[in-house]
């Protein structure tokens, strides 16, 4: 039993190690992988034929745009955007703007949903399609960007460890909110 008990306070440890180094360095590595991501597949739409997605992001760019860019003209935009939000994040420069751009982005690269719903459930049992599954991840990219969003006013993420063993018992971590607002004054 004490061999047991040593091997759990040895992961104890280790992962309360693991904890302080998640709590350091995770929105900075959370903002890197979506520059990444933002980068790559704005990049692989200046290259017609290469995005899964052209199509569709050419037809709702068109709508949205109510018809002022269509064709390779509304791929280019959506390339050039998701370039620009992906330099953002990699940088950390300009990332409130990013974050805007992104936001903007996010409702043209959903709204497929509402506008070709469709073409995206197959029925009878309106299963999503592969585009639908493509568009439904964007949730994920929205509430990272929500995260990195966070940090614009000095939010960050505050290691408290606890043993493993008292964290199993909680449904959630706790959330620490300012007793007092900050105003540009106090600030």
């Amino acid at each position: 039993m004490k061999t047991l008990t040593t091997l759990f306070d040895r992961f104890d440890h280790l992962d309360t190690s693991m904890n302080r180094w998640l709590v350091a360095h995770s929105i900075a590595l959370l903002r890197i992988g979506m520059g990444i991501v933002f980068l790559g597949f704005g990049v692989l739409k200046f290259f017609p034929g290469i995005s899964p997605i052209e199509d569709l992001a050419t037809r709702t760019t068109h709508v949205l745009t109510l018809g002022v860019l269509s064709g390779h003209d509304a791929m280019d935009f959506v390339a050039g955007l998701e370039c620009i939000i992906g330099i953002c994040f990699l940088t950390g420069r300009f990332l409130r703007v990013g974050v805007w751009l992104m936001a903007a982005q996010m409702i043209g690269a959903m709204s497929p949903l509402l506008i070709y719903p469709g073409e995206l459930f197959i029925k009878p049992y309106f299963a999503p399609t592969l585009a639908a599954q493509y568009i439904i991840k964007d949730i994920i990219l929205v509430a990272a960007g929500m995260v990195i969003a966070s940090t614009w006013t000095g939010a960050r993420i505050v290691a408290e460890p606890e043993s493993f063993r008292v964290s199993l018992r909680k449904r959630i971590a706790k959330v620490h909110r300012s007793v007092q607002p900050q105003t540009p004054a106090t600030a």
